[in-house]
């Protein structure tokens, strides 16, 4: 076990090459991921029509991410404190961290499949879901809140494997969960005709298929982080420490989902086919979202190590080619999706009305990428170093709070399509700007750094 928790090359050997080796698996990872969830829209817009399509997607996507978010979230309190312990090589705490990440998974899965089961349908209503979708999101959103302890204790647990430096297992897992999903697709919604609810119960088999690989993984012996059933308990401890992370993260998740809310409600204002292309836009946007957020999870582990391991220059050096590497590949993909784009539309569905929509969101919003890479890039770095409270004053305010103020002052003057998206670069931008400021001129780095001398791993971590 002492070998195993040695054996450390994130903290070791050229910065980008150790970057790459953790981002790509987490990529194809998140892209599997994705790809699973697009499967459903795909199948289900072509095989069950555009209200099935919208149902999918749209609302109850934006609730979902709502409620998982905040425990992911929650979660990344862990794969934080956890990467610290690894590298700071602290077996012992290492593996109470993992039995509480584990215990809480199932608490709050549980607690997360009554909430979304019970209280969903009302936040549908709210959200003026269209009437013609309304049953179908119903539906869709029930079935899918069952498989929500699976879906957590995939989350949590390939989290656990990434801040040991292990990316690749979870991609494996995902990619067969992938297989399974898009054939129970295939079977259950195109054979049977079940529909959306054919649909989500594929993703919940899925999500089963991923869980399992998952801890059978963790529960494997002679490794630093090994589950055993018995010993899977919440250590009030190690819960303070990933709650001191991981809250503020949760609570930005959320501010996230409510501004998502209120613009998914202003986009159902105008009808099944913009709530249709939105849905259909949701999904080619994701192949951004799932590369920025790969480096932001790879920084955040990569941080979070070389942070334990008192690598502080190593940590500086690292953030600075994250976000060269990530600028260059936010340019590539706003040019692809902005001129090619709009032929992926035709994945899922041949309404011309909702073509036309999905083309305009693409071109309106695909340039204006590149001013979310501070946002993502500089909060995944601070949050490895335990620096959590400030990134996500910023995000919550520059972010979710100014496009709430958006939505609610201009949007009703001016009750266009592109004025509910022009909320999303006008509060980057003014995020990254603060960011920025914060990360290049407040010395972040040496406050934390004098933290980590005058204390422990864990307390340096969590104040």
């Amino acid at each position: 076990m002492e070998t195993n928790i040695h054996q450390n090359g994130i903290t070791q050997g050229v910065i980008w090459k150790q970057l790459l080796l953790f981002f790509f698996p987490i990529l194809f990872g998140t892209f599997f991921q994705q790809l699973y969830n697009t499967a459903d829209a795909v199948i289900v817009g072509n095989m069950a029509g555009k209200q099935a399509l919208a149902a999918v997607g749209g609302s109850t996507a934006t609730i979902i991410n709502l409620l998982v978010g905040f425990f992911v979230g929650l979660s990344s309190g862990a794969t934080v404190i956890i990467s610290q312990f690894f590298g700071a090589q602290d077996a012992q705490r290492v593996r109470r961290a993992v039995h509480t990440s584990i215990a809480l998974a199932l608490v709050g899965g549980l607690l997360l499949m009554v909430i979304g089961i019970f209280v969903g349908p009302y936040a549908l209503r709210w959200m003026n879901t269209p009437s013609d979708v309304l049953p179908f999101a119903i539906q869709y959103l029930q079935i899918y809140f069952v498989g929500t302890i699976p879906s957590l204790l995939y989350n949590l647990g390939s989290g656990i494997l990434r801040a040991m430096g292990d990316s690749k297992r979870p991609l494996y897992f995902l990619m067969i969960a992938c297989i399974t999903n898009i054939i129970l697709d295939l079977i259950l919604v195109g054979g049977f005709r079940m529909g959306v609810a054919g649909a989500a119960i594929a993703t919940i088999i899925s999500q089963v298929v991923s869980a399992a690989l998952t801890l059978f993984t963790l529960m494997q012996s002679g490794t630093v982080y090994q589950v055993h059933l018995p010993s899977i308990k919440i250590e009030m401890e190690m819960l303070s420490g990933i709650i001191r992370i991981g809250l503020p993260a949760g609570l930005q998740s959320v501010m996230y989902s409510i501004s998502n809310i209120l613009i998914q409600a202003s986009v159902n204002g105008f009808g099944t086919d913009v709530v249709a292309a939105w849905t259909a836009y949701s999904k080619i946007d994701s192949i951004f979202w799932m590369t920025l957020a790969s480096f932001g999870i790879a920084i955040t582990t990569f941080v979070g190590q070389n942070f334990g391991a008192g690598e502080y220059a190593r940590v500086k050096k690292g953030i600075v080619v994250c976000l060269k590497m990530s600028f260059g590949v936010t340019v590539v993909l706003s040019v692809a999706l902005y001129f090619f784009g709009k032929w992926v539309c035709y994945l899922f569905t041949n309404d011309p009305a909702v073509l036309a929509y999905g083309e305009q969101i693409l071109k309106y919003l695909a340039p204006w990428y590149v001013s979310y890479i501070l946002i993502e890039i500089l909060s995944g770095a601070l949050r490895g170093a335990g620096e959590v409270v400030v990134p996500t004053i910023i995000c919550c305010l520059g972010v979710c709070a100014m496009r709430v103020l958006w939505l609610w002052t201009a949007v009703p003057l001016f009750p266009k399509l592109e004025t509910v998206m022009a909320s999303y670069p006008i509060t980057w931008s003014i995020s990254s700007v603060c960011f920025g400021i914060y990360y290049f001129k407040s010395g972040w780095l040496e406050k934390r750094t004098q933290k980590q001398s005058s204390s422990s791993t864990f307390e340096g971590s969590c104040t």
